[in-house]
């Protein structure tokens, strides 16, 4: 399997090219990797991905994935625009010389406040499901794995426990659906800045900091990703 190893603020995925992968091959090769992006199609700045879970699970959407997607291709064809497709959404990245990577993110949804199982959350759309809490970000491992595979979310949910640092900065732990705790998350960065109304906000996960700005509905989201195999 023809592979590198990518890291995006400690979310570490393998890009997999020229080969068509299935749950229990995915399951065989992931390690300890946080996921395989398995491209399956690629132009000179454009490039379609599937999302796979270490369960062998595949996701709608990942921020940080689609980021180390776009630098993937970036690093083999120079481009400094790249647009990566998930399915029916393409998320437009643009390279910075910094670094960092901008990604428009499209359309996000906020839904009201509810309580499922006694906890108080705002469920948001990026693509992907998330239940946002705000509480003490200690309390991932109890909240957690309770909400993701909840009654309430059939197709299980990814689930973030943030707290208010101060104007514009939020501490934040994610637990990823199919694949538990994890560094970072760039889609749960922008489902936090939704669910709290904070923009721009800096979203600190305990792999680094990212940088997310909400226009008219939009989400923009910002950080690096780098190979490192």
């Amino acid at each position: 399997m023809r592979s590198s190893r990518w890291d995006a603020q400690g979310n570490i995925y393998l890009v997999v090219e020229g080969e068509s992968l299935t749950a229990e091959r995915v399951r065989d090769e992931v390690g300890d990797a946080d996921g395989i992006l398995e491209v399956r199609a690629q132009r000179d700045d454009w490039v379609e991905i599937t999302i796979w879970n270490p369960d062998g699970s595949q996701a709608e959407m990942s921020g940080n994935g689609t980021r180390i997607a776009a630098s993937w291709l970036a690093e083999g064809t120079g481009a400094d625009r790249v647009g990566v497709q998930v399915g029916d959404r393409v998320v437009a990245a643009a390279i910075g010389r910094d670094g960092l990577v901008e990604q428009d993110m499209g359309f996000v949804t906020v839904g009201e406040p509810e309580e499922v199982a006694g906890i108080r959350l705002t469920t948001v759309d990026v693509g992907n499901p998330h239940a946002v809490v705000e509480d003490d970000p200690a309390e991932l491992l109890r909240i957690g794995p309770l909400l993701e595979t909840h009654a309430r979310f059939p197709n299980r949910t990814n689930v973030q426990v943030a707290k208010r640092l101060g104007e514009g900065l939020v501490e934040a732990r994610v637990w990823e659906r199919g694949a538990g705790e994890t560094a970072s998350s760039g889609s749960s960065a922008v489902a936090v800045a939704a669910a709290l109304g904070v923009s721009p906000a800096t979203i600190r996960f305990p792999g680094g900091d990212l940088q997310v700005r909400l226009d008219h509905g939009r989400a923009f989201l910002t950080g690096p990703a780098r190979r490192i195999a």
